[in-house]
């Protein structure tokens, strides 16, 4: 699937603010830890509370603080271009195409990026300045803030770490920071149905997290995906060239799949038109497809059957009650939750008519999938024709 799955459980519970008249801000996180989880449920709209099954009863405290002490307040007399963007996350799937679009359409794009071993030189070659900084460590957030009109968050940390951590933890911070620096605009990136699913650790954050933006003042757009066509070439396509198997369930779920391409696009078009401050959008593909579906159609674009191992849902929710015995495990038992939803008999996906309305986007304009995994298999298929001929070519030579 092309989202991406939890790595640690979390649950939602009351956002507490703390206001002090010493340049620090702070916000405390607080949830009751039920041992029945047929108490726990959904948010509601008006509270950010919930209750999962994960152990005896318990309280726990998450806190975030932004350190705003020596910041330059630029509101007073020194205006910011709003052409001067951040993108957090901009490694990422959607990420690279929110900066390339930025790029494209004459944004100052600036974007935030954990050191790593193999830097982000893409990034810089594209033309965009790369700052280092961590979310998990949120004494680096405010320089990067500095002349910033606009943030754009599409980040979502790594499966190796707590998902707590960056998603949540990380998150409060940046919000924190932006609304303490003055920040115009803050673009967040979610889940569709997110407020559906409080069982999902990871869209269970995405929930507290649009509660926590929409309560804290900033300027922002909140806009919930379904899923990426991008992510299908992995899962899928690639699988099926190699002749390797293919992994699916037998549950009809249907997912929107949307290229990330056109989810750039249509952000942008939302940050231009002042109508849409505010809102919370879902972003959907054209029509929503089954898994057996993409393989169907990825078989005939590709013109070979797929070697397909079908896991029966019952056997992750199996795995998943196994896995929660052991608190070692409970990694694994959140990633297989995830698992469980977007294999379980629902539709990932909305109706988009007003919604392109409101962005004045034509549908004929949307990619779809169809026609996305066409062209790829086109280009990929040459390129390997033009490999056979010219290793043959090598063959009369050598």
């Amino acid at each position: 699937m092309a989202l991406r799955l939890p790595t640690q459980l979390a649950t939602p519970g009351k956002f507490h603010h703390h206001h002090h008249h010493h340049s620090k801000t702070s916000v405390s996180w607080k949830r009751t830890i039920a041992p029945d989880a047929a108490h726990f449920s959904p948010l509601s709209s008006s509270t950010s509370t919930g209750r999962c099954n994960v152990g005896p009863p318990r309280v726990v405290m998450c806190t975030a603080e932004a350190e705003t002490v020596g910041v330059v307040n630029l509101a007073p007399g020194t205006p910011v271009r709003p052409t001067s963007i951040l993108v957090v996350g901009a490694t990422g799937t959607l990420g690279r195409q929110v900066v390339r679009r930025a790029l494209d359409e004459g944004y100052e794009v600036r974007c935030l990026v954990r050191p790593r071993p193999a830097p982000a030189d893409f990034l810089r070659d594209w033309g965009a300045i790369v700052v280092n900084a961590d979310l998990s460590k949120p004494e680096t957030i405010p320089a990067t803030l500095v002349g910033i009109h606009t943030i754009i968050d599409c980040a979502t940390g790594r499966p190796e770490e707590p998902i707590r951590k960056v998603d949540w933890e990380g998150k409060v911070a940046l919000i924190q920071c932006a609304k303490a620096m003055g920040i115009q605009k803050y673009v967040f990136f979610s889940i569709h149905n997110c407020d559906k699913h409080p069982e999902v650790p990871l869209m269970e954050i995405k929930y507290c997290t649009e509660k926590f933006l929409q309560d804290s003042g900033l300027n922002h757009i909140i806009i919930r995906l379904c899923g990426f066509m991008q992510g299908l070439i992995g899962q899928y396509a690639v699988p099926i060239l190699e002749e390797k198997s293919v992994w699916g369930t037998d549950a009809a779920t249907r997912i929107a799949y949307m290229d990330t391409q056109d989810i750039a696009r249509l952000t942008f078009i939302g940050l231009r038109n002042e109508e849409i401050n505010g809102k919370l959008l879902t972003f959907a593909g054209p029509r929503a497809w089954t898994t057996q579906e993409v393989i169907t159609l990825c078989e005939r674009l590709a013109g070979q059957d797929a070697n397909v191992t079908t896991v029966p849902v019952s056997v992750l929710r199996l795995t998943r009650q196994v896995t929660r015995f052991f608190e070692w495990t409970n990694d694994v038992a959140d990633r297989l939750t995830f698992a469980e939803v977007l294999t379980s008999d629902i539709v990932f996906s909305a109706p988009m008519n007003e919604t392109y309305k409101l962005l004045g986007v034509d549908v004929k304009d949307v990619v779809t999938l169809e026609k996305y995994l066409q062209d790829y298999f086109t280009n990929i298929l040459k390129k390997l024709k033009d490999l056979k001929a010219q290793s043959k070519q090598t063959d009369i030579y050598f």
